[in-house]
Order: C-alpha cells, then structure tokens, then sequence
C-alpha cells in the first residue's frame, strides 16, 4: 500500500493541487543496460526547490514517455526523475527543452516481503538458475530415505545405478546443505538421508562451483542441493536397522548423520546377505568427465574368469552376497570458507554366482557355438581414503585432492566348457595414489590465473590359472599338463600440469593455458605351462610381453567464453604436440610417433524463454591407443579368448555433434527435452577374429575401418494436479554401424535399439499411493553379408501400491514382470512380487518391519542378448524367497 500511494496517489494529489498551467512539452525513451524498452515505467517532473512533484507520465510499451512542462516556469528549476520496480531511480536536469531526455536504467536487486500462498497442490519456486522442490509435497509416510522422495520428482529421473538426471541431463553433483561432501558418490546420501530431515530438493543449472568464474566462464552442468530443515541441523540424525530372516539371512544398517552449517557427515556400518549390492554405494557417477579432465587413461583390468552377462535384474533378485560396508565421510568449514573433507571405505564382499550361457555366433557359411556353465565365487576387498582441502572465496580458489587406494581380490571358478571341466583362480590386486592441485586467483586488474597439478602411480598385478590340462592340443602340443599360468602388471606413472590465465570482459572472458603431461608405463606378462611334473615353461615364443611406453604431450589452449543472460558460448581451440615411444626387444620393436593434433569443441547455449532454452554442441578430436593396443606377445584375457597385436598405433578421428531443446513450464510441472547426436569415427586399423569352436583369437590388422552412430532421445514428466500424479515418458533410439573381420570374412554390421518408457507415480491420498512403469526395448542387427537378421523384443514392468490404514501401520506390495521374444525360441516369462507391513511401536519410538522378498520363490532366470553376429542365451540360479524381520529405529 505505501508503494501505492508514492507511485500513483502522490502524483495525482500533486497534479491536482499543482498551480501553474501548462505548455510546451518534452519527451525521452526509458531503457536498459541492454538497450530493452522498460514500460510502465514512473516518470516524474519534480521541482528542485522543494522536491515537489509538479506532474508526471508513465513509459508505454516501447519505454517512450511525453511530461507537459509549465508555463513561464524556469528550466534550471526543473529536473526529471524515473522510477520502477528493478531498477535503480535515475534523475536528469532539462539542458534543453527541444532535446529529448533518454534514461538508460541500471537493474536493481530488491529483497521484496515474503509471500505465503496455502496451498494443497505442489508448487515448484524459481529464482534465477534455481527450481526448488519442497519435499513434503511429494513424499509420503512410506517414504525413509530421500531418494525415494526424488524418485517421484516431475522432471527428474532417477536410473537403476542411482544416476539422477534433471530433464535428461545427468547431475554433476549432490550438494547437502550447499556443501559437497560426496563429489559424485551421491547414492550415499541418497539411500541414507531420512527424508524427514530435508526441506526442498534444489536443481541448480548453469552450475559453476568456482566463486572466481561465477559469471566469467559457462558452465552447463546441473547440481541437486538438498536443503536441510533448521531443526535437523541441531542434532545427529540416524535411521538404525537390524534385521534377521529365513533362509539364514541378516541385514544391518546402522549410521550417524550430522548436517551442522560447519560440520556434515555420514557414516555408516552396513551388511547384509540379502543381494543389497553394497558396492552401489561406491559408484562415481560421473567417472568418464574425471578422466578427461585429467587426460590420463587407466589402464583396464585385463584378465577376467570368463565373459558372463549381468542378468537385466535388479540386483536384488539374482545377487548372492555376504557383504559389509564401513563407510567415513565427514566435512569440516573452517573461517574465511576453508573446508576439510575426508571420505574413507571399506568394503569386504564374499559373492556367489551360478549361471549356464549357450552362446551362438553366425559367420558367412559357418555357425560357432559355445556351452558353458560356471559357478563362480568372488571375494573383493576395497580400501579407500580421500582428503580434500577446499578454499572457495570470491577472488581465491584452492583445491587439492589426495586419493589412496588398496583392493584385492580372489575369486575362484568352476568351469564346464563345450564338455570340459576346468577350474580356475584369478587373483587382481591394485594399489594406486593420486595428488591433484588446483590454484585460481583474481587479480587486482580483474584477470584470473590458474595453476594446475596432477600425478599418480597405479600398479595392478593379475595372474590366473586354469587347470587342469585345458585345451592341451593348443597349449601344449597335446601333451597333458597340469596347469596354464597368465600374469599381466602395467604399472603406469602420470603427471599433469598446466598454467592457464583469463581475461574477463562484460562481453567475452579469453582463457589462454599452456600445459605438459607425461605417461609413463610397462606391460609385462607371460603365459606359463605347468607339466605334470611341477616344471615351469613359456606356453610359447609368443606368450610373454615386456612393453615399455611413455606419452609426452605439450599444448596449449585458446577458450572463448561468452556468458551472457540469452546466448552462452564456449569456443576452445586446443593444439598438442604429441611424441609416444614404444619398445619391446623381445620382438625388435622400436617405434615412435610425433603428431601435432588440433582439437576443436564448440558449444552453445541460447534461452528461447524465461524457461527454456536450446544447446548445441561440436567437437573434434584426435585419439590415440594405449599400451594394452600394442603387446606383440599373446594374453590369454580368459578361457577362450587369446589377444594380440600386428599393427602400428592407433589413430582415431572422433567427430561429435548433438543437439538439444530443453522445455520447462514450471507453474504447471511440465518438463521435457529432446536430443540428437550423431558419431563418426576414423580409425587406421581393424580387428581381426579367428573364431573356432575351442577358442577365439584377435591380432589387429593395419587397415582403415570406420564407424557412425546416430542417437536421438526425448523424455517428458507432467505433474497433473487434479489426479495428484507425476507422469513421465522417454524415448531412445540408436543405431550403430561398424564392420569387423571374423575367419577373414569383412562383415559391416547394422545394430539398432528402441526403447519407450512410461510411468505414473500417484498420491491418491494419505493412506494409498500406487506406481507402475513399463519399457519396451527392441533390438535388431543385421549383416549384408549374413542372410539372417536378428530381433529381440523384451518388455519391463513394474508396480507397487501402499497402504496406510493408520499412521502407525504400512502395507506395501511390488511386482515385476519380464516378456522376452525372439524368434525361433521359444518366450520368456517371469513374475516377481515381494511385500512387507512395517507397525510403529510409538512406547518404543521403533518400526517392526515384515518383508517378504520374492515371495513367489522364482530359482532361476532366462536371458537374451544380441550384439552384432553373437547371440547369447544365459541362464542364471536365484537367490529365491527371503523372509525378513527388522527393527529400525531413529537417532
């Protein structure tokens, strides 16, 4: 109401009992700082004496306004004042009467009252890059953890590994509280946080962390914030389960939280032998971006028991496990933003798995096949520790990140293989460390300067044995043996350092960066025989490998920022000179190779709307192979799979570009997005496979070989208020071309999939609230030089209903169904349903929780996959019914 009166009444009041008359007249255009009109704007023609207003005119459409002067008044008197809501209050003296008077507005940022708005229907809020969700409006009494509240959030989706994506753009990080205490091992928070204690779910786009580059360098990515309620903040949080059940089983999970604004942690102690996969905790969701923005490719595990699917399960349903998890993570804020973190785990696992695989490969004129059944057993034991030093200040920013890692395993095989019976034992134990600095600091000219520093050390001995006398007419000139023997180590050295300097404008920032990296690495291995009397040979000449390599690279980078409100654009113009050396005298190996490589990346930003926006991206890139693409010397990588190499380095040309348009209707919970991309891929050499019934070999040949992908995705989520449900659908659809060469026959494939899915998540009421979700996924590959073609169909769905009677009584049942066709087998089909009651014991402030897992005691599963030529039928052994009792109770 003040607003009012100042604005409008007084106006008019000083209009009405203003004396003098009027004359001659003057006019000016309101604008921005971006030369926009500003309409509606309040101009004022004031008296200087006495700050009086004399009359006044409000701006039209095109920011233009017309103030009627007074009669015989004196100019030097007079002066022109302009209001409005956002901007800052601009006053002019009249020079000249016959001149136009222009006002050029600078934004103002003003902290308006509160508005509160009671409401039953879900509102989202909206300031600047920040859409906030308020978790009571989404979740229900079923609900524990937070991730089953961000489940259900229109717009968000959620995959089976925990990978949470803001309208089909994955997140780059989980903030708690504005702090990030688990970089992007967000499934920590999101299976542990209680949902109670968090107030709003906060997406965050054109997220940049660095406080220096705020403004001054785009960033696209997406960050979720959960902000906790003040009550949380004050005490320890914990959510204790302990549970024992039938056949034998047990789940325990007890944790500690603190949210505090200077001290954050989760730590927890979990285990359990119900097929909770405790190592889900531990996924890096955003891996791949680590790894180039260290440009350091570790190198793969290379040897494995065997080349078995994961079923296309829930982990739950096929996992046989007796696991256990210590998880450490806590953060500290010091003054002046200085901030402590440290992330520690231990995981031992002890895992069981049963499958049979009839595998069919179809080749011009010749059919291979495969029978294997293998029970597996696999123990890991991971150690990790990480501590982060942060300080992120307006003009000063440090990192340093320390990584220690120690995991060992053993894992133990029991093989029958097209009739023969072998055993094996892989042993794999890799230790590594890494230091990665980072320095950016403001000057006083406003210019920005950065030093960067990375380096590590990574060694991972494998060796593997099979016994006894596998394949002895291959391995062993058809004499008996005992035992094959295959050990492979590549410890590799890396180092990465830059220094780079930015030049922030109002327009444009330029970043200039110079910078070296060295690879250091050695690949031995060797393929043993162990005869019948205990004596050690070489399988072969052939058989062993002692690969020295180093990589040193020198660039420098050219990077255009334009972060503008409308368009964003981010130009880099990188250029290396690189020089790789290889060696191996036991086959007169000495070659290298110098290349200066030109790498280009375009990327646009450009806002159609307040709300929605459109990307674009291009890239080029020059690619090289690594050491494990350069062994001369045969490994024996599993049971039936021999690799090695005849062919220079590789060089590959990836070309990159996508296309997207992101659409937001926040007001209605309207959400989607869709998305292009397309791959090519020049590559100077190929594969070749010799494929027999006993064994599979591959050398690669020196010829040019190519492949393109095409991608194209769309993803929709609707929250409808009068049936109090979040809808979503996706589509995907990829097709892949490549061409290999198996018993020297050239075969260019064709592979594409579709996949549609649908949900509804429903809120009926207080007491019922009911999910379902299908996908269907069609895959088909085909070959020109293959009559047949290949199809197969599978449909996914799932539902689950709850059902409070009372706030101290849940009924929760779930089922998933799974269809499989394929021509000429016949279909597949299988059903899951689990249910629980969870009673609250309010004397004792515990929940007694009965669940019953697979309750239909489904053994065993059936499984379909198709690449290119292969066809795989699996069959796997299932856990089967698992009766459970817990106690849970709160901190």
């Amino acid at each position: 109401m003040n607003q009012f009166i100042k604005a409008v009444l007084l106006p008019v009041i000083a209009l009405l009992f203003s004396a003098p008359g009027f004359g001659q007249s003057i006019k000016g255009v309101v604008k921005d700082s971006t030369g926009k009109a500003v309409p509606y704007a309040t101009v004022n023609l004031k008296n200087v004496a006495n700050n009086g207003i004399i009359t006044y005119a409000i701006s039209d459409v095109k920011g233009a306004y017309t103030l009627l002067l007074p009669v015989n008044a004196p100019v030097s008197s007079l002066v022109i004042e302009v209001r409005c809501i956002g901007y800052k209050n601009q006053s002019k003296s009249i020079t000249d009467v016959q001149a136009p008077v222009d006002f050029t507005l600078s934004p103002s940022i003003n902290q308006l009252q509160a508005v509160v708005i009671k409401s039953s229907r879900p509102v989202l809020r909206t300031s600047g890059d920040t859409l906030s969700y308020k978790v009571s409006d989404f979740s229900s009494v079923q609900d524990r953890v937070i991730g089953d509240v961000i489940k259900k959030l229109p717009g968000i989706t959620v995959a089976a590994d925990g990978k949470i994506s803001y309208n089909n753009k994955p997140i780059s990080n989980l903030y708690i509280g504005g702090d990030n205490l688990l970089d992007d091992k967000y499934n920590i928070a999101t299976s542990t946080i209680p949902q109670g204690v968090v107030d709003q779910v906060q997406v965050i786009q054109n997220h940049q962390p660095v406080k220096v580059l705020q403004n001054k360098v785009l960033s696209d990515d997406v960050a979720l914030n959960l902000s906790i309620k003040k009550g949380a903040k004050l005490q320890m949080v914990g959510q204790e389960s302990v549970g024992a059940g039938l056949p034998g089983n047990y789940d325990i999970n007890l944790n500690a939280m603190m949210f505090k604004d200077k001290y954050k942690a989760i730590n927890y102690l979990k285990g359990n032998n119900t097929g909770d996969d405790l190592q889900e905790d531990l996924i890096s969701h955003n891996f791949a971006d680590y790894v180039n923005r260290i440009d350091n490719n570790v190198p793969p595990t290379v040897l494995s028991l065997g080349s078995v699917n994961d079923p296309a399960l829930s982990r739950e349903r096929y996992l046989f496990d007796r696991s256990g998890l210590l998880n450490l993570n806590n953060l500290v804020n010091f003054k002046k933003n200085v901030q402590l973190k440290i992330n520690a785990w231990y995981l031992h696992d002890t895992r069981r798995q049963d499958y049979s695989q009839h595998t069919t490969i179809y080749l011009p004129g010749d059919t291979v096949r495969y029978d294997e059944a293998q029970r597996n057993r696999f123990q890991p034991n991971l150690l990790h520790t990480q501590f982060t030093l942060n300080i992120n200040r307006d003009k000063y920013y440090l990192n340093n990140v320390l990584l220690l890692d120690n995991n060992r395993s053993t894992n133990y095989s029991s093989l029958n293989t097209n009739g023969n019976m072998v055993n094996q034992v892989f042993r794999d134990n890799t230790l590594s460390f890494s230091n990665e600095f980072n320095l950016i600091k403001s000057l006083r000219s406003g210019n920005i300067i950065e030093a960067y520093s990375y380096v590590s050390y990574s060694s991972e001995p494998e060796s593997r044995t099979i016994e006894p006398n596998y394949n002895a007419a291959i391995f062993n000139n058809n004499v008996p043996y005992n035992r094959l023997l295959q050990n492979v180590d590549v410890p590799t050295w890396f180092t990465n350092n830059y220094a780079s300097f930015k030049i922030p404008s109002n327009f444009i920032t330029q970043s200039f960066r110079t910078g070296f990296n060295i690879q250091s690495q050695t690949l031995t291995s060797n393929l043993n025989v162990v005869q019948t009397n205990n004596t050690v040979n070489l399988e072969s000449d052939s058989s062993i490998n002692h690969l020295n390599w180093s990589r040193k690279k020198l660039y420098a980078e050219a990077a255009y920022d334009l972060p503008g409100e409308i368009l964003k654009v981010n130009l880099t113009l990188p250029i290396s000179l690189q020089q790789i050396n290889y060696s191996d005298t036991l086959y007169a190996l000495q070659k290298s190779l110098t290349r200066l490589y030109f790498n280009p990346q375009l990327r646009v930003k450009y806002q159609t709307g307040l709300e929605n926006y459109l990307t674009f991206l291009y890239s080029y890139r020059n690619e090289t192979g690594a050491i494990e693409d350069m062994y001369q010397g045969y490994i024996l990588k599993d049971y039936r799979t021999l690799y090695a190499n005849n062919a220079a380095l590789t060089e590959r040309q990836n070309q990159q570009a996508a296309i997207g348009f992101n659409y937001r209707k926040a007001l209605t919970l309207f959400f989607a997005s869709l998305n292009a991309q397309y791959n090519h891929i020049a590559s100077n050499n190929i594969a070749s496979y010799v494929i027999t019934n006993n064994l599979q070999q591959r050398l690669v040949l020196p010829y040019p070989n190519s492949t393109d992908s095409w991608a194209l995705s769309g993803t929709a989520s609707k929250y409808s208020f009068a049936l109090k449900t979040t809808f979503g659908a996706g589509l995907q659809w990829q097709s892949n071309r490549s061409v290999q060469i198996q018993n020297n026959s050239l075969l260019p494939f064709n592979t594409t999939s579709e996949t549609v899915n649908v949900s509804a998540n429903t809120k009926v009421n207080e007491q019922i609230n009911f999910s379902y979700k299908a996908i269907f996924t069609q895959t088909d590959s085909h070959s020109a030089a293959v009559a047949s073609a290949y199809h197969i169909n599978q449909l996914l769905q799932q539902a689950f209903i709850n059902y409070s009677p009372t706030t101290n009584l849940q009924f929760k049942l779930s089922g998933e169904h799974y269809f499989t066709r394929q021509r000429g087998n016949p279909n597949l089909k299988y059903f899951f349903a689990d249910a629980s009651a969870r009673l609250r014991v309010e004397k004792w402030k515990t929940d007694l929780e009965l669940s019953a897992v697979n309750f239909l005691n489904v053994k065993t599963y059936d499984a379909l996959y198709l690449t290119a030529n292969t066809l795989t039928a699996s069959s796997y052994t299932l856990p089967g019914r698992i009766i459970l009792l817990k106690v849970m109770f709160n901190l």
